[in-house]
């Protein structure tokens, strides 16, 4: 569908099938006036918490204020909406509608403790424990198996970082995207979608390891090539492990299940010729079978 096509749809059905039409009064008294900032600025632009009138407690992003004349950046608007409405698993955070006008803001499902990294890194937050750790590596690693493998065509621009991986009130692990698109199956594009895909994918694990060795050091990775990845890449990393376990976690964990997941992301940041050594379906089975059955 193209977008002068979806914005007719949009304009005369004053609905989307797979989200609610807000109106901006609603959007501005359910934020309060805005006064209620979660995050600010960041790639997935200013969020703020809203609670609406029928009991709707949300997320409301504001997904860009340019002139909604330009047929560019609406065209963007409403790309994003379709992409962002076809995604439906249990750990991709949900949309749950939009506004449109000069103020454009997308509504998502309210992740109620925030993102992993504030998670893991704020210390007026209680420490995640051991279990729930292991079960967020699960989870994320099944979205991107959803986003990578499921989705046709497949989310493209996705980062895998602590910032994007968002906490509901369980401690479940949903991913939140930002800045969508999707790898193109235009003919035209013949194996370069191909090349793309693949280069995409091992850039993904690669980026998922350096999140496992987060979760195992409570540290912040510091970059691609920083030092919790050239600790995991030193031949006697294993004999370090132990010293390695983030304090917070009191010594409370299973010896097993930290060397399996260090190896995991041994394996995800090993460097090599452009191809990851292991795929996200093949962690996902194998974390599942080691430790998935002990989890929440």
């Amino acid at each position: 569908m193209g977008m002068g096509c979806l914005h007719q749809r949009l304009g005369r059905t004053r609905a989307l099938p797979f989200a609610r039409r807000f109106k901006p009064s609603e959007i501005e008294a359910a934020t309060r006036g805005f006064s209620t900032a979660l995050e600010t600025g960041g790639p997935r632009g200013t969020a703020y918490r809203a609670r609406f009138a029928d009991g709707l407690v949300a997320t409301v992003r504001r997904a860009g204020s340019g002139d909604p004349d330009q047929e560019g950046q609406e065209g963007a608007f409403y790309r994003e909406l379709q992409l962002l409405g076809r995604l439906n698993h249990r750990h991709v955070v949900r949309l749950r509608g939009f506004s449109e006008g000069h103020n454009r803001f997308l509504v998502f499902d309210q992740m109620e403790n925030r993102s992993l990294k504030e998670c893991l890194h704020d210390p007026l937050r209680t420490p995640l424990n051991w279990r729930t750790r292991l079960q967020v590596a699960i989870d994320v690693a099944a979205a991107l198996e959803y986003l990578y493998y499921f989705c046709d065509p497949p989310v493209f621009h996705v980062t895998v970082n602590s910032s994007n991986v968002m906490m509901d009130a369980d401690f479940v692990a949903k991913f939140q995207l930002s800045n969508v698109s999707v790898v193109g199956h235009d003919s035209s594009e013949g194996s370069h979608a191909e090349e793309r895909i693949q280069q995409r994918r091992t850039e993904l694990v690669f980026q998922y390891g350096v999140l496992l060795l987060e979760l195992v050091t409570g540290q912040s990775p510091g970059g691609g090539d920083g030092e919790l990845v050239r600790w995991v890449q030193e031949p006697g990393f294993a004999g370090s492990m132990q010293r390695m376990v983030d304090a917070d976690l009191g010594g409370t964990y299973d010896d097993g299940e930290l060397r399996d997941l260090v190896i995991v992301a041994r394996l995800c940041t090993r460097p090599g010729s452009g191809t990851a050594v292991v795929s996200i379906p093949q962690v996902l089975r194998y974390l599942q079978g080691k430790v998935g059955d002990k989890n929440r």
